[in-house]
């Protein structure tokens, strides 16, 4: 077991001061971050908790596992390491089609934006 612990369906207004006066309660909180939307700075409505030991955060998930909290039911237990995240296929724009291209034929082209589109005649604004 490790002293480091998710916290999930937190209400959107929980802040990482509040986290950590929640979980005081049940021992010493060695650090609490709300994970934050990076371009609009909205909550993600989960964060991360580390207890000063395994038996704090146990006695944590034991308490607020369950609990409401600005009219949520909180989701606590213990953090998993990240998973590493499967490469895109194809990476960029056009999702690693090796069809078409620009004027590929019977007068279409190949958006960089993803699938084919037909040209009706002129440039077509592109």
């Amino acid at each position: 077991m490790g002293n480091k612990l998710y916290v999930g369906n937190l209400p959107y207004s929980v802040r990482d001061q509040d986290l950590q006066q929640a979980f005081s309660a049940y021992g010493q909180v060695a650090s609490a971050k709300v994970m934050m939307e990076r371009d609009t700075g909205r909550s993600k409505g989960f964060g991360f908790v580390e207890m000063g030991s395994d038996a704090e955060a146990q006695a944590a998930i034991a308490g607020l596992h369950g609990q409401s909290m600005g009219g949520r039911n909180l989701v606590v237990n213990e953090a998993r390491p990240m998973e590493p995240r499967a490469p895109r296929s194809g990476g960029g724009f056009g999702g690693g089609r090796r069809e078409g291209g620009y004027g590929g034929g019977e007068g279409s082209f190949r958006s960089p934006y993803g699938g084919p589109r037909r040209r009706e005649g002129g440039y077509g604004g592109y």
